[in-house]
């Protein structure tokens, strides 16, 4: 496997600049995970990793080799797509090893190549099979089988689970953290999905609008946001968001009270602030509980022994707090909510993170 590095990257179409300075480093054997709304440039950046869109400006290198001017097929990269693209008149097997003998690979290391890639993926039952006659699941497991055979040093997926219900993703989603770790594999891979982002990555890049909002581990994201667009983005259900404004003794919330926090020393008195906090920091008020806000019912979505109680504060602002069993609340009911302090998130006017 080899490490991808990009340097400055640019990308425009016409006037419209869809890439801009993009610098990312994915090291050799790391799982990276591209993730942002529809439109911010993920796809572009893949495509362009894999040759298939040249780049304005900025340097690809693979395995240490600059690849800018090289074809897709010199750039030893294999490519999974969202659709599938099998060849429906031919079985699993052919499917698997067309590349190879498009590029003139002796028959007998097809077979075995072929062989090896059904046995890691664990489709030798279905190697004479057509496309019709399987699932989603396998078909994709099929194109990533196409994939392997021909050993690349880096992997590109783009959206690959997309097509999928929800139970496959969930089975496809554990058969590439797998293969990963079999293959040890050079992997950058693209979703709109945050959860597949989180489970699979060793290094999450969020983007927005063709740059990088930061990049990191999966819990550095989480915990650490660096601004308000990833706090916001990474997490489901959605960072809660208060805005105040700070004083000497904490930071005024408006109609929804006055918290006293510690302050850092980038809060200036008087300054707008917005105060993040997650719904699993956010619970149903006990009466020794400090920091609390007078809310009401909305709607309890009961998830088993956990869920989620949606609030309507004075504010008119809507929050949501996580629940575990039967708190005893329905809709219209009047509740309060305290914020766990260890875990609140403070942002200034700029969207970027105080504390």
């Amino acid at each position: 496997m080899a490490e991808v590095r990009i340097e400055k990257l640019r990308k425009s179409f016409g006037a419209v600049e869809v890439l801009k300075d993009i610098d990312l480093t994915v090291e050799d054997g790391a799982f990276v995970v591209l993730v942002g709304p529809s439109g911010c440039g993920k796809s572009t950046l893949l495509r362009s990793i894999a040759g298939l869109e040249p780049v304005s400006d900025g340097i690809i290198t693979i395995g240490g080799r600059k690849v800018n001017d090289l074809a897709p097929a010199q750039r030893e990269i294999a490519m999974v797509f969202q659709s599938y693209a099998l060849y429906p008149h031919m079985d699993v097997a052919a499917n698997m090893g067309f590349g190879l003998r498009f590029a003139g690979t002796p028959k007998a290391e097809i077979a075995a190549r072929v062989a090896e890639a059904a046995r890691i993926l664990q489709l030798e039952p279905l190697l004479k099979r057509r496309p019709r006659e399987l699932s989603g699941g396998q078909r994709q497991r099929v194109a990533i089988g196409r994939a392997i055979v021909r050993k690349p040093q880096v992997f590109l997926f783009d959206e690959p689970l997309s097509n999928l219900d929800a139970a496959l993703r969930i089975n496809t989603r554990v058969e590439i953290a797998k293969l990963h770790k079999l293959l040890a594999a050079t992997i950058v891979y693209v979703t709109h999905d945050q959860v597949e982002a989180m489970t699979l990555a060793d290094k999450i890049v969020v983007m927005n609008q063709g740059r990088v909002e930061q990049q990191g581990k999966p819990l550095e994201l989480y915990y650490r946001p660096a601004n308000l667009f990833v706090a916001g983005f990474i997490g489901s259900p959605a960072m809660n968001f208060l805005p105040g404004k700070v004083t000497p003794g904490g930071v005024d919330l408006g109609a929804d009270g006055a918290l006293a926090l510690p302050l850092p020393a980038g809060a200036v008195p008087g300054s707008a602030v917005t105060l993040g906090v997650r719904p699993e920091h956010m619970r149903i008020a006990g009466t020794a509980d400090g920091l609390r806000i007078d809310a009401t019912v909305e709607l309890v979505e009961r998830l088993g022994e956990m869920g989620y109680v949606h609030l309507r504060l004075p504010s008119g602002a809507v929050a949501i707090a996580e629940i575990r069993g039967d708190v005893g609340l329905g809709t219209g009911d009047r509740t309060s909510v305290a914020l766990d302090p260890a875990h609140l998130h403070l942002f200034g006017a700029d969207g970027h993170r105080i504390a």
